[in-house]
């Protein structure tokens, strides 16, 4: 994978300032190396999906922390590999990480009114046809999209409703828009 490292930089700044166009950029760029990493390690495609969320999660929420005189990939490789350590000492399927209240309205600084160009795809198909489409995505992908677009829930009720931190729904609904619009642009 090569990657700019001139947009790269910029990316990353942008997203320290809080722009949504450039942590989907940060996520589109890296989904695949820190999902490939954990899919070695877990060998479970559902284990890697939900540590690969998780590690984004953090990231978004510690942007600021990163020092531009590492590797991003590396830095988030590492955040992933104690992730992955955190799971395996719960010794439980399900994945959850603690926020403080301080993280989970940091969440709220991230704006998201913009639409993306998956929403504009997603907008222009019919009903009927997004349905059929949507229910190709995996169930908990499903959930985010129904919650967010058809019932129109906030982020925090989205939130309360699966049981999961705020930063966790942000990168599924990130994922799930680009996995629908890569659907519906197949057929």
């Amino acid at each position: 994978m090569e990657i700019n490292d001139k947009k790269l930089e910029q990316n990353i700044s942008k997203a320290k300032e809080g722009n949504q166009a450039a942590f989907r950029y940060l996520l589109e760029t890296f989904w695949p190396v820190v999902y490939n990493y954990q899919l070695k390690r877990t060998k479970s495609e559902n284990d890697s999906e939900d540590i690969t969320i998780q590690t984004f999660s953090k990231a978004f929420d510690k942007i600021h922390t990163f020092d531009e005189n590492y590797v991003f990939k590396t830095w988030l490789i590492a955040i992933s590999k104690n992730v992955h350590i955190d799971l395996l000492r719960k010794k439980n399927t399900s994945i959850s990480i603690e926020t403080t209240k301080e993280q989970e309205e940091k969440v709220y600084l991230v704006v998201d009114e913009n639409p993306t160009p998956e929403d504009k795809i997603i907008g222009e198909q019919n009903l009927a046809k997004l349905l059929k489409d949507i229910k190709k995505l995996k169930p908990k992908y499903q959930e985010v999209i129904q919650l967010r677009y058809f019932q129109e829930l906030s982020y925090k009720e989205i939130s309360k409703q699966i049981n999961e931190p705020m930063s966790n729904v942000k990168v599924k609904l990130l994922r799930a828009k680009k996995l629908l619009a890569e659907i519906i642009k197949r057929n």
